[in-house]
């Protein structure tokens, strides 16, 4: 039995054995498999990636092909769009003169074609009846503007509207609307209204721009040349304002306030007010304020302070090189004066340096351009008759230059001399210049006790100096024609402008001193040592002018009332005090 049981265990274990073997083969096998499998699946997954990267880089050049794709589709639409462009035919200006609805035709007179709506059009000076565009409202096209034109002549947009034009000036108003206008040489021509000046007043001298081809006049154009001398707002200079002239604006105002503000007692009695003034006298007498105040005076006239106008003419801005223009310009003045007049306004035309503008005709001292421009004038001032509130100031200190006939009766009816103001009258202009505005030093206050003494003091003190006849402000030997001498001192030159001069130049000093002294309150103010520098300063200004001056010249300029001048010689030296420095004869 037990070899028997040794026998099988022996059987059984190598079945056992056998098995584990096989086992182990197996085991093997699938190990070997598996590894395979693992190899293989790697295989696959770096081929899956390698796909995928191919993938990936195809999509990218798919994307750049499109983006290129789309850059050039753009550009050729560009290229295409420019070549339309290039060959396209170019759109034509043209002014648009009415626009005309579709009617039905006259039998045997006209073709549909005719009457089927359009618009008048002029271009290049040629008139046309074109077609509109149906996309455009024809209410939109008004006529004067320019419209655009395609290539086959039909009205497609509306295009900038230019506003060039022939200058003309309007010589008279038609009562059908048209415009007689006077051009060149004495050119007339008559046109039409374009619609922007449809109910618009036009006055003899105005100027519009014409489109010559149109034969419009398109638009008013304002101009300076006429309309800057005259001042809207009433002058701001009163009599009250002007020193040293008594007499004179007691004649002023005689002449010209008592007719404008008593028009009865003067028609009781007969008389008429003075057409014209000529104020005259040497440089710087006030001539221009008196103008000025006439016109201020006659704006107070009635008791609400009606309005005046003052018409300021400077004669050499008025002379104009153009045969004609000047006296074209004079029509227009007193055109506008008239106007305003006749509304009930006072207007005052007032020529300064007239002498400039109506000087003697035949005297062959200039080009003769006054033998048109003085009877220009008369025939303007014997015009104003007819008008109450119109008066002519003319201002002058050549008189002698002025042609007799502007200055006969019934024209510059009034003739009023403005002298050089005398020590009172100097002590007058300068108080109106040395106001309280003005501070005074602190030492001359004290010195004279108050502020208004030590101001009276310094105006006397000033205006002494300048009158002083002394040596040290004669200026010159002026000898005549009889052979008598007279000693020029400085108080024969003195004007109003001179006085205010003083006045300017000592606040002039007392500022220097002041900032010399760094601002220091107690260095403010003005002295009476500043107002006599100052007077030295014109004395030595006068002798420059003096000295270079010729004899008759000068007495013509100066306001010189004596014999006529040979010798003029000189007392004190240019800017070298009193002494003996040379002499200048006729």
């Amino acid at each position: 039995m037990s070899a028997l049981s040794a026998a099988d265990d022996g059987r059984r274990l190598a079945e056992a054995q056998e098995l584990l073997r096989q086992s182990q083969a197996e085991a093997e096998r699938l190990r070997h498999q598996l590894d395979s499998a693992q190899r293989h699946a790697a295989q696959l997954s770096e081929r899956r990636r390698a796909a995928q990267a191919q993938t990936d880089a195809a999509a990218r050049n798919n994307r750049r092909m499109v983006e290129l794709l789309e850059a050039t589709r753009a550009e050729i639409t560009t290229l295409k769009e420019t070549l339309d462009a290039t060959t396209h035919a170019p759109f034509t200006f043209a002014t648009l003169e009415a626009v005309h609805a579709p009617r039905p035709p006259h039998a045997g007179v006209e073709t549909g074609a005719i009457v089927r709506g359009g618009a008048d059009v002029v271009q290049n000076g040629r008139r046309l009846r074109v077609a509109v565009s149906p996309l455009l409202d024809p209410e939109s096209l008004a006529p004067g503007s320019t419209v655009l034109l395609d290539d086959s002549s039909t009205v497609v947009g509306i295009g900038p509207t230019t506003h060039a034009g022939q200058l003309l000036r309007v010589k008279e108003a038609l009562p059908d609307g048209g415009l007689v206008l006077a051009g060149a040489a004495d050119e007339e021509r008559v046109v039409r209204r374009a619609p922007a000046l449809e109910g618009v007043e036009l006055r003899h001298g105005d100027a519009v721009a014409v489109d010559a081809r149109l034969e419009w006049a398109l638009r008013a154009v304002p101009l300076s040349d006429v309309d800057e001398v005259l001042l809207e707002e009433v002058p701001d200079t009163s009599f009250e304002d002007i020193g040293g002239l008594g007499p004179q604006i007691e004649r002023i105002r005689e002449a010209v306030e008592i007719p404008f503000l008593h028009p009865d007692l003067y028609r009781e009695h007969g008389l008429r007010a003075p057409k014209g003034i000529l104020l005259y006298g040497p440089p710087g007498t006030g001539k221009t304020m008196l103008a000025k105040a006439v016109a201020r005076a006659l704006s107070a006239r009635s008791a609400d302070g009606e309005r005046s106008y003052f018409l300021n003419i400077k004669g050499p801005e008025l002379l104009n090189k153009y045969v004609g223009e000047t006296e074209r310009q004079i029509r227009v003045i007193f055109d506008r004066a008239r106007q305003k007049a006749a509304a009930g306004f006072p207007v005052v035309v007032f020529f300064d340096e007239m002498e400039s503008l109506f000087r003697t005709r035949g005297a062959g001292v200039s080009s003769d351009v006054e033998t048109t421009i003085v009877p220009q004038l008369l025939a303007e001032i014997d015009g104003v008759e007819s008008l109450d509130n119109v008066i002519v100031i003319g201002a002058s200190n050549r008189e002698d230059m002025i042609d007799p006939a502007v200055l006969r009766p019934g024209r510059l009816d009034v003739k009023i001399r403005v002298d050089r103001p005398d020590a009172r009258g100097a002590v007058d202009i300068m108080a109106r210049h040395l106001t309280d505005d003005v501070p005074l030093h602190p030492e001359e206050t004290a010195a004279a006790g108050d502020a208004e003494s030590a101001r009276e003091e310094l105006i006397s003190a000033a205006v002494t100096a300048l009158y002083e006849r002394g040596p040290r402000t004669a200026l010159a030997e002026l000898t005549d024609a009889s052979g008598a001498v007279t000693v020029l001192h400085l108080a024969d030159l003195v004007s109003g402008a001179v006085v205010a001069d003083v006045v300017d130049r000592a606040k002039r000093h007392a500022v220097r001193d002041l900032l010399g002294a760094d601002q220091d309150p107690s260095a403010r103010g003005l002295r009476a040592a500043h107002l006599l520098e100052a007077v030295d300063g014109v004395l030595e200004d006068q002798t420059d002018l003096l000295s270079t001056a010729a004899p008759a010249e000068w007495a013509r300029t100066s306001g010189w009332r004596g014999p006529a001048l040979t010798r003029l010689r000189m007392l004190r030296g240019p800017g070298r005090g009193a002494g003996p420095a040379g002499e200048a004869g006729a």
